[in-house]
């Protein structure tokens, strides 16, 4: 057996368990990821000679490479996205369950012998801050070199992992081969109670990453529970005034609702002296502290962003984050080494070949770059990254704000009047289908705090543990609801987006730092025109009041369709979620 990397580790734990699996998955050779540079250097040389990566313009995009997925395979897949519980009440209605014996045995079959001519990696990963008392080890085994350098992109990985975890046991244990890719052999399957996570049949970035959505959610809000920690699907923020006072937000919306872009956000050039600063884009641990605070730590160490639309008007930070040492996933590759997707700065040059390879013209019918095609980028390559990114001890959180996209019914801008409160608009929280999606156009399509594919147990415990959490809160984070995609009649956007959403940002930090005027209205605390500043923006007054408008037939309507969730959930829904749905009707 041929085993090239660093010296396996010590850890008889580690030791034994990747023994078990070199001799059912029976590579040829084993490598130990050690997360060294010319370790680094010497996988993308691998990658490139064996066209797994292609070599991008390194003049004008250094350090950055190029792949093509297989066609049938590039995207998350929740139908084939199990949570193994003994119990199917356990993982709950709105998960896939399996039997973890059983799932064990048809993943055991699948694995046998599936490393044959190919080389186990062995991943050892870190997910938060070296230090950190909320930080998890991970090992993942893997027989793709395109996982292995992206991992290397969005965690920590090597010595740093393993001289966190020392001779303890209790890492996360994940095994991953494509296999050979077949749809009716992907299965993306959790096993809670052992903290493990078996991937195969996908080389996709979501469904092979182990560490991002597999541990650091549905593995992590299972463990949250049971620790007395959050796992949520979150960005987060700073926010320095002109004094140097700074402010930490959290936010959780739904893919397609602008969630990377606020995390990178760039206040008007009115606003001199503010700063806002990326802490996370996507996932935010967070746990009570001695304080009474909620503190927050970012558990990755990059970007696995969505390319299309991204642009030096939507995010100009994540423009600088991907112009070097960024590995792109199915965007279009042009003649001359560069990249391009649609919503680029620029226009699509001649000579584009599309995500699948083919030639590509503006009159083809079909995208140039897939839709969910991706940018994997170092969050140190972020001109805004905190550096409290870094931070062991992770940053106090001082407001939750929930959003989706909705063209009606939802205003511009509220806040909850309490914690339980705030806890059911995330529980309540949705976005209303496109043309795109399956299903009515405009229908509301509930996604609870941004979780619903991604909590690892009972979505209605889940509400409990958010409900009890507040026990442990002396000072709470206050809680907000946004909706930057509201619509006027001639189904024009009534709010302008992008950097203008800082206005809004400024008055929830203003709320929170006790300074921020308001109203209450039956759904909860609202600001009036004169509480934004509008220097630099034609907003008028009749505008603003149209985007935070109270309709009472919309809201009935709304309040009729949540019941479909809760009727979903109704034997662990929490009574808190219910009575404020009672409150909520008769102030309405």
């Amino acid at each position: 057996m041929a085993t090239y990397g660093t010296t396996a580790p010590t850890n008889k734990a580690i030791v034994d368990w990747i023994e078990t699996y070199r001799l059912h998955c029976q590579p040829d050779r084993i490598f130990w990821v050690d997360g060294s540079e010319a370790e680094k250097e010497h996988l993308l040389a691998e990658a490139v000679r064996n066209g797994v990566l292609t070599t991008l313009n390194q003049d004008k995009l250094p350090g950055c490479y190029y792949h093509r997925s297989n066609p049938n395979d590039v995207a998350r897949v929740e139908q084939c996205t199990f949570i193994c519980t003994p119990t199917k009440d356990e993982a709950g209605p709105t998960n896939n369950w399996a039997p973890p014996r059983e799932m064990y045995e048809k993943l055991s079959g699948l694995l046998y012998g599936a490393m044959r001519g190919r080389t186990m990696y062995v991943v050892p990963y870190l997910m938060g801050p070296p230090g950190s008392p909320l930080s998890k080890v991970g090992i993942e085994i893997t027989d793709s070199i395109y996982v292995v350098l992206n991992m290397r992109i969005m965690s920590r990985v090597g010595r740093v992992a393993l001289d966190q975890l020392g001779h303890a046991d209790d890492f996360n244990r994940g095994v991953h081969s494509v296999l050979d890719c077949h749809p009716d052999r992907r299965f993306i399957c959790h096993f809670p109670q052992d903290d493990t996570i078996i991937s195969v049949g996908s080389g996709y970035g979501g469904n092979v990453l182990l560490g991002k959505k597999c541990l650091c959610l549905r593995i992590g809000s299972y463990l949250g529970r049971q620790q007395g920690w959050m796992a949520e699907h979150m960005l987060i923020l700073c926010v320095e005034s002109p004094e140097g006072e700074k402010t930490y937000v959290a936010a959780a919306f739904p893919s397609a609702c602008g969630k990377t872009n606020f995390a990178m956000l760039i206040p008007p050039a009115h606003f001199k002296g503010w700063k806002v600063t990326t802490i996370g884009d996507d996932i935010a641990w967070m746990k009570p502290g001695p304080d009474g605070r909620l503190y927050a730590i970012n558990p990755e160490l990059g970007y696995f962003g969505v390319a299309p639309g991204t642009n030096l008007k939507s995010n100009p930070n994540a423009m600088a984050s991907i112009a070097k040492d960024t590995i792109y996933t199915n965007v279009a590759l042009a003649p001359d080494g560069t990249v391009w997707w649609e919503g680029h700065d620029d226009p699509p040059p001649a000579g584009l070949l599309d995500w699948k390879g083919s030639p590509w013209t503006p009159d083809s019918t079909e995208k140039a770059a897939h839709p969910n095609s991706r940018f994997t980028a170092p969050m140190t390559n972020n001109p805004a990254l905190a550096p409290e990114a870094h931070d062991p001890q992770g940053v106090p959180i001082s407001a939750i704000i929930f959003g989706g996209r909705r063209a009606t019914t939802m205003p511009l801008i509220f806040q909850a009047f309490n914690w339980i409160h705030g806890v059911y608009l995330g529980a309540t929280m949705g976005s209303e289908m496109t043309a795109a999606a399956a299903g009515t156009i405009g229908q509301v399509r509930r996604d609870p705090m941004a979780m619903l594919p991604f909590c690892g147990y009972n979505m209605g415990d889940y509400f409990n543990h958010w409900i009890g959490i507040r026990r442990d809160l002396g000072d709470p984070p206050r809680i907000f609801h946004v909706n930057w995609f509201r619509k006027d009649a001639n189904d024009k956007f009534l709010w302008p987006g992008y950097g203008e959403n800082f206005r809004v940002l400024k008055w929830i930090v203003e709320r929170c730092q006790g300074r921020g005027k308001a109203h209450e209205t039956p759904i909860g605390w609202m600001p009036r025109y004169e509480e934004f500043d509008w220097t630099g923006l034609d907003y008028p007054r009749e505008k603003f009041e149209q985007s935070i408008k109270i309709d009472s037939a919309e809201w009935n309507r709304e309040l009729l369709s949540q019941t479909e969730l809760f009727l979903q959930l109704h034997d662990r829904l929490p009574k808190e979620l219910i009575f404020q749905r009672e409150l909520l009707i008769s102030r309405l």
